[in-house]
Formats: C-alpha cells, sequence, structure tokens
C-alpha cells in the first residue's frame, strides 16, 4: 500500500498541509530563523519539481499531439474524436458559466463589502495594458500563428499546439509518404513518457514543499473581508467538480465517479499543488490511460484540452465579474451577462495553464461591461488561495473529456463491426 504512488502523494499533501501551517506560527519573513530557512529549502525542492515538468511540457504536448492526431486520422477516428472533444468542451464550460452566475446571485457576493478595502487595494494598483475583445482576437492570431522555432524557445503552449496539429494532418495526408517521420515522433513521446514516469518518484517531494510554502506564505489578513465570496466560489467550483462533471460523465463516459476519483487523484492533488494544469498535464495523461483511455485519445485530448478547456477559470471569472459589479452598486442586465459569459468562456480558451494565469484575461472580461480593470485588486489577495481549486477542476474536466471520447469512440467502432 506505501509503494503506491497515489498513496504517497496524499500522505505527503497532508503533510504538507500541517508543516505549512506550523512553519506560518514562526516569523517566515526573517530569512534567518527557522522558519524562513525552511521556506528557502521548500521553495528550493518544489522548484526543482516545477522545472522538470515543465522541461518536458513542450517536447511531450508537441510529440504526443503530432502522433495523436496522425494514428487517429489514420484509422478514420480523427473526426468523430475532434467533433466529441470540441462539443465537451462547449458543455462544460457552458455549465461551469452558468453555475457561477447563478451562486453568485444567489449569495449576491460583494454586497456589503467594506468599500474602504476595496479603495485601498485600487490605490497601489497599477493596471496592465489590456485589449478589446475585437483586438483579442487580432493578438491572438498574431501570438499563435507564429514562427514555430520562436513558439519552442519561448514556450507558447498553444502556437505549439496549432503547429503540432498541422504537421500531424500533413503526416497523414502524405498517405505513407512520412512514415520514417511519423515513427521518429512516435518514438520521442515514448520516450517523454519514460522521463515523466522518472519525474513522478519524486513528485511526492516535490507537492509536499509546494503545499507547505502555499501554507506558510500566505496573507489570510484580506481573505477574512472576503470570506464569502471566496467561500462561494470556492464552493461552487468544487459542486462543479464532485456533482456536475462526475453526472456528465456518468452518463456520457459510463465510468462511475468512485473509480474515476480513485484513479485521477494524483493528478488532481498535483494540480491543486502547483495551480498549473499545463504542469500536471504528464500525470493527467498518465491517469486517463490507466481509466482505459488510449495513448491516441488521451494525447490529443488532454494537451488540447489545457490550453481550450478551463471550466474553474471560466467559472471564476464570471462569478468575479459580478461580485466587482455588486462591490461597485452596479446591476449587470442580461445582455450585460450573457456577454460575461461570452468573454469569459473566449478568455478561459486563452488563458495558459500557469498559476494565476486568469487574472490577465480576467481584465478582458470586466471591460466587456464596462467594468473598470483596476478592480481585480480587490481579487489579488486572494487569486493565489482560489487558482488552486479552479486547476483541479480543469485538470479534472480534461480527464473526464478524454473517457468521454474514448468511451463513443469505442461504440461507434463495434456498431461498425457489428454492421460488417
Amino acid at each position: 500500500m506505501w509503494k503506491s504512488l497515489n498513496t504517497q502523494i496524499f500522505l505527503a499533501a497532508i503533510l504538507g498541509l500541517g508543516f505549512g501551517w506550523l512553519l506560518s506560527l514562526g516569523d517566515v519573513g526573517d530569512s534567518a530563523s527557522w522558519a524562513g530557512v525552511s521556506v528557502y529549502v521548500l521553495g528550493l525542492i518544489s522548484g526543482v519539481f516545477i522545472g522538470l515538468l515543465k522541461m518536458l511540457l513542450i517536447p511531450l504536448i508537441f510529440c504526443s499531439i503530432v502522433v495523436g492526431v496522425a494514428n487517429l486520422q489514420a484509422i478514420g477516428r480523427f473526426g468523430r474524436v475532434w467533433k466529441i472533444t470540441l462539443l465537451c468542451f462547449v458543455t462544460t464550460t457552458t455549465c461551469a458559466l452558468i453555475l457561477g452566475l447563478a451562486c453568485a446571485h444567489l449569495f449576491d457576493t460583494g454586497k456589503g463589502l467594506d468599500i474602504t478595502l476595496f479603495q485601498d487595494a485600487m490605490a497601489d494598483h497599477q493596471a496592465p495594458d489590456t485589449l478589446s475583445p475585437s483586438a483579442f482576437f487580432s493578438n491572438f492570431i498574431q501570438n499563435t500563428l507564429i514562427n514555430p522555432f520562436k513558439a519552442f524557445t519561448e514556450g507558447n503552449v498553444l502556437s505549439v499546439v496549432i503547429f503540432a496539429l498541422l504537421i500531424g494532418a500533413v503526416i497523414v495526408a502524405g498517405r505513407g509518404q512520412f512514415d520514417v517521420v511519423h515513427g521518429f515522433f512516435q518514438q520521442g513521446f515514448e520516450m517523454m513518457m519514460k522521463l515523466v514516469q522518472w519525474v513522478m518518484y519524486i513528485a511526492p517531494i516535490g507537492i509536499f514543499a509546494l503545499l507547505a510554502k502555499l501554507v506558510a506564505t500566505s496573507d489570510f489578513a484580506v481573505l477574512g473581508s472576503l470570506a464569502k465570496f471566496a467561500t462561494v466560489v470556492t464552493g461552487t467550483t468544487i459542486f462543479h467538480g464532485l456533482v456536475v462533471l462526475p453526472l456528465l460523465l456518468w452518463l456520457f463516459g459510463r465510468i462511475s465517479p468512485w473509480r474515476f476519483f480513485k484513479v485521477a487523484r494524483p493528478a488532481l492533488i498535483t494540480a491543486f499543488a502547483t495551480s498549473s494544469s499545463s504542469a500536471t498535464m504528464p500525470l493527467s495523461m498518465r491517469c486517463a490511460q490507466e481509466l482505459g483511455v488510449s495513448p491516441q485519445v488521451s494525447g490529443f485530448v488532454i494537451p488540447l484540452g489545457a490550453q481550450l478547456n478551463m471550466d474553474g477559470t471560466a467559472l471564476y471569472e464570471a462569478a468575479a465579474a459580478l461580485f466587482i459589479a455588486n462591490l461597485m452598486g452596479l446591476e449587470l442586465s442580461l445582455t450585460q451577462q450573457i456577454i460575461v459569459c461570452l468573454t469569459a468562456m473566449l478568455a478561459s480558451l486563452g488563458a495558459p495553464g500557469i498559476p494565476s494565469a486568469g487574472m490577465v484575461t480576467m481584465i478582458m472580461v470586466l471591460q466587456s461591461v464596462g467594468l473598470p480593470a483596476e478592480a481585480i485588486a480587490i481579487l489579488l489577495p486572494i487569486d493565489r488561495l482560489l487558482d488552486t481549486v479552479r486547476t483541479a477542476v480543469n485538470v479534472q474536466g480534461d480527464m473526464m473529456i478524454s473517457a468521454v471520447v474514448q468511451h463513443h469512440v469505442e461504440d461507434t467502432d463495434l456498431l461498425e463491426q457489428r454492421a460488417t
């Protein structure tokens, strides 16, 4: 039992939370104190773990998508896989948006909050440059359709995804002409997965360090004034992850929630600890394959989902927009709320899978209905804490959709075999 990676990661998470609380009792700000030294060491350990995952990220994504597209199209599955994947992305994100707005309305988040705190937070905040929705499309294209070598060196994951899709399509269009290249990427993918397996040996240590540092260095003073909003958003996100997504998985994927959470636990805990769906991707793909998802399907759906499917981020941004509107005494009309939902969906598509990435795209959501970008200052103190939960739900959605896609591909293949 103790040799199980699931058990080791779970115990590491519990111990990390406890050790972080113990460090918070000391003087973390003093680099000479035992607490300060401990936080520094924890930062080094967690940095090594995250660094190793990031090192494998770009080559893993590229090889997995190239191989996934080539293999799926080669056996006539690509069209079905793409359509089912896209439909699942839209469905789960829409459910998350509706749920976020509904709960924000139900609990009237933002009403009655101390406005002085809001003004003080805005006073020291410098609003970053932002884009209008129309300019966002132009910027999105300019930043994704770029030199692939530049995308590799800069870690532009979405651009790498698009280039990998094109390479995979070209391999299929060659009808055997590029089999050597196909084999090369297949071997590369297998090498990356082997490296991931090696990195996972230190995952419990890395997660322990990440959670301990997070708890020890978090500022809970402002969180008290924002407790209602934080509680509602966290509770809503957890509800989406524990009820909505498992229900959809059971209805359309025929997988029991209990089995899913048992297998997916390592990836979910890692996502919670790292707040990065991209860094968790290697483990997500491994867990999906343990659920019975083929490497071709998981290698296509999960990297794409890490960039295009972010239920937790969309839910958070929609609820936060309504929260800030209530805070300023503004009533958003139904049309404005629909705009918030559509913009949040679009913003979540372009959000990179890194910690607190939603804060950048949150500006676009606010300005879509005339709210000031400076208002995100009120969310900064609690964003890092909330980011842990929504990232876990983002990762859960990717694994769930890969299982649903696999189920429907298998069902269709069985029907075709019976017909013949």
